[in-house]
């Protein structure tokens, strides 16, 4: 297989991926499997990147028996705007004063719900931002340099959430609260690690789990105490002490009458990649769909595989396909432009410079990578040859205009879904094991 070959495989696989995480297919089928002709009214709240999509099935699904509704999506991922449920554009990551705005309707609205209602819950990746919603005293200003320090800092999603639902009103179980004791059906396309209903999204229909406690270990972790708002600081070392109510827990009655589905994953995505990619002749292998860690130190285990499946045909023999999922983090150290999967693929062409028909590709399946307009990027073997100063930028996480002077950025446009990130070895010959020997 050349080159060229290898790149347009790896696209059609990533789309493969992407259209297994079709959010409206999802919540289409789950819908249609629901009786709801005895609820009074039907709410429709949530948020995400995948929320016009969400929404857009929902009202296809139950139409007129809406009675209201709101979600909040990112800016620039509207599609098809559905007519019944009210769609809110606002910011992500950093959080701004419409997505402020949106949660205080989304939670009115879940408020109003009574016994005979139901709501209608629509979360998926992109949530936690969309729903600002910061527990006074703190302003939305503070809740956005908290937001930012965290982005920065290399706290993975887990540990971001924590602490977004410790200094939030909607979040880690608190909307369920508010639309208590209407029945809540809560729909989850996920984008964490284990896919759990507490984390996605900072669950804000879910038992929270983590504490307060929890939140200021890992301010101390990351030596953020003292640089967070002080309103934040004080928060937080108040609901350590006891002095502030915590978030509602497992077993609490709020939740007796909530249910939350997992409707779409990266797994799922994974799968339906590795179908295409056995389709399309290679041999195949999942790695796993909960990778997380610094993006550079996995891209060098992922260029390793390269190298040792075209020297000695191990895990797999050529023509190989490795997928992967799951989320990497990136601590910043300088101020370039890119994203996790930009520089995943930067630091990964590094290590496989000079290999012959093999493509390193890792993508957002939301169609967006950091505060790029790009989804991910593609290299292979060559890409040091036609642009060697890779090192330095990638010293300046600097990928995307490294990759933009390629044209090799991978560039899908909103795709309306978020199951985290899918990555792709494609080895295509050995030859490069027996050139290597000589």
């Amino acid at each position: 297989m050349s080159t060229a070959v290898l790149r347009r495989q790896a696209l059609a696989i990533f789309r493969a991926a992407v259209a297994a995480a079709d959010p409206a297919v999802a919540v289409r089928r789950h819908l249609e499997r629901l009786e709801v002709s005895h609820f009074r009214n039907i709410y429709v709240v949530g948020a995400g990147k995948a929320g016009a999509s969400m929404a857009g099935a929902a009202e296809r699904v139950w139409g007129r028996r809406i009675t209201a509704g709101l979600v909040n999506v990112k800016y620039g991922h509207l599609g098809r705007p559905p007519r019944r449920i009210e769609l809110n554009e606002c910011g992500h990551p950093v959080p701004d004063q419409r997505g402020l705005e949106g949660a205080e309707r989304i939670l009115e609205i879940a408020g109003q719900a009574g016994r005979d209602d139901l709501v209608l819950c629509l979360v998926s990746g992109g949530a936690s931002a969309l729903l600002p919603l910061p527990a006074p005293p703190i302003t939305l200003e503070e809740n956005q340099e908290t937001t930012r320090l965290l982005l920065a800092c290399g706290a993975d999603i887990q540990e971001m959430n924590t602490l977004r639902k410790h200094i939030s009103r909607i979040k880690g179980g608190q909307l369920a609260r508010a639309a208590a004791p209407a029945r809540v059906e809560a729909l989850l396309l996920s984008d964490v690690i284990g896919d759990d209903p507490g984390v996605i999204g900072s669950g804000p229909t879910a038992p929270d789990a983590s504490t307060f406690a929890a939140s200021l270990r890992i301010l101390d972790k990351y030596r953020m105490r003292q640089r967070v708002p002080k309103s934040v600081r004080e928060r937080i070392e108040q609901g350590a002490q006891g002095k502030t109510p915590e978030t509602p827990k497992p077993g609490d009655p709020v939740f007796a009458r909530v249910r939350n589905t997992i409707v779409g994953s990266n797994r799922m995505a994974l799968k339906a990649a590795a179908r295409r990619a056995r389709e399309s002749g290679f041999h195949t292998l999942v790695l796993s769909s909960e990778i997380q860690g610094e993006t550079r130190e996995v891209a060098r285990v992922h260029a390793a595989l390269a190298r040792e499946m075209s020297s000695t045909g191990q895990p797999l023999k050529p023509p190989a396909c490795v997928i992967s999922g799951g989320e990497t983090t990136v601590t910043l150290k300088a101020s370039g432009l890119g994203g996790r999967n930009q520089e995943f693929v930067l630091a990964a062409a590094i290590d496989i410079a000079g290999m012959p028909e093999t493509v390193i590709f890792s993508a957002g399946t939301d169609g967006t990578d950091g505060p790029t307009d790009a989804a991910g990027a593609v290299a292979d073997g060559a890409t040091l040859e036609r642009k060697p100063e890779a090192r330095a930028y990638l010293d300046n996480h600097d990928s995307y205009h490294y990759f933009e002077s390629l044209g090799d950025l991978v560039k899908t446009g909103p795709t309306l879904t978020n199951v985290m990130d899918v990555r792709l070895i494609l080895v295509g010959s050995r030859k490069w094991a027996s050139g290597a020997k000589k």
